[in-house]
C-alpha cells in the first residue's frame, strides 16, 4: 500500500512520535511513503535552531535522520513555515532576514504537493492538528 503522511503537530508531541514509529512500521512492513508533509506546527521539526532536552527523545532529529535513511520525499509547507520562522536560504534572502534555519533533507513547498502525494497513494494518514 503507498501511503502519503501529513503532520501538523511539533516533534515533541505524542502524535509525532506516533507518526514517527507509524512510518518506520510501514516501510518495514514492504509499504511505500509517497511523501512525508509537514504542516501546521509540524514545520518546527525542519527546524535547526530547536533543541531536545538531554532527557526527552530529538524526534525531529530522528524525523531527519528517517528521511535521509530512506531516501524520502520530506515536504514542509512553505506557507505554515515562514509563519513560524522557518526559512531556507531562498526565503531568508527574499524576506532579509539573516537566519537561515530549515535542516536538510527538507524542501519547502506548496501544498500543492500534499494534492499531488494524495493523488499517488491509496491512503492519507494525518496525524496531530487541532
Amino acid at each position: 500500500m503507498k501511503f502519503a503522511i501529513a503532520l501538523y503537530s511539533a516533534a515533541h508531541s505524542p502524535s509525532s512520535r506516533r507518526a514517527l514509529r507509524f512510518a518506520e512500521a510501514a516501510l518495514a512492513g514492504g509499504h511505500e511513503i509517497v511523501r512525508l508533509f509537514f504542516y501546521q506546527d509540524g514545520v518546527h521539526s525542519a527546524s535547526s535552531t530547536i533543541v531536545t532536552p538531554q532527557d526527552d527523545q530529538d524526534i525531529a532529529q530522528q524525523w531527519a535522520t528517517f528521511v535521509t535513511q530512506n531516501q524520502l520525499d520530506g515536504v514542509v509547507c512553505i506557507a505554515a513555515a515562514l509563519r513560524r520562522g522557518v526559512l531556507n536560504e531562498d526565503e531568508a534572502t527574499r524576506y532579509q532576514r539573516s537566519a537561515v534555519n530549515l535542516k536538510a533533507p527538507w524542501e519547502l513547498s506548496g501544498l500543492g504537493q500534499l494534492h499531488d502525494a494524495i493523488q499517488s497513494a491509496d491512503r492519507l494518514i494525518c496525524f496531530g492538528g487541532a
